[in-house]
């Protein structure tokens, strides 16, 4: 789900046309975004790709399952309205089998009930959506990416 041009950084001439390109120096930490609403996916991995995390975007929990199967990135991004089910109710599940993966909720239904149900399953932050880069960085640093 990476593209070629995600996982390497380019060096412009004077023009500002591309002229070489090097393999990132630092290493990137990684991220899945849940999230059933692709522009939000492309927006959401625009700012992550801007704080040095290299995100993959899945549209359902279906999904989600398949590739938290073995091994899990250290935050996961998630969305709580999905078309197969609920992300709040998928926490806990994300928590009991990785639980030093960090959980960040995002989600348009920001209710005080919906924040103590994410709360009480486990999750890391919860934040309403629409959403800003600045709150996106905060919430990296809150979770210590």
């Amino acid at each position: 789900m990476n593209s070629y041009r995600d996982t390497h950084s380019f060096e412009s001439d004077s023009t500002g046309g591309t002229v070489s390109e090097t393999p990132s120096a630092e290493p990137r930490v990684r991220a899945l975004i849940i999230e059933d609403e692709l522009d939000i996916c492309y927006l959401l991995k625009g700012i992550l790709r801007y704080k040095n995390v290299d995100a993959d975007y899945v549209t359902s929990l279906g999904e989600a399952d398949l590739v938290l199967r073995d091994s899990a990135p250290p935050v996961v991004f998630l969305d709580n309205h999905l078309s197969d089910g609920l992300g709040v109710h998928y926490i806990a599940r994300v928590k009991k089998k990785f639980p030093d993966t960090k959980v960040i909720m995002l989600t348009a239904h920001d209710t005080q009930a919906d924040r103590e149900l994410a709360m009480r399953e486990g999750v890391d932050l919860f934040i309403g959506k629409p959403f800003t880069r600045d709150v996106i960085g905060k919430a990296l640093d809150t979770v210590n990416l």
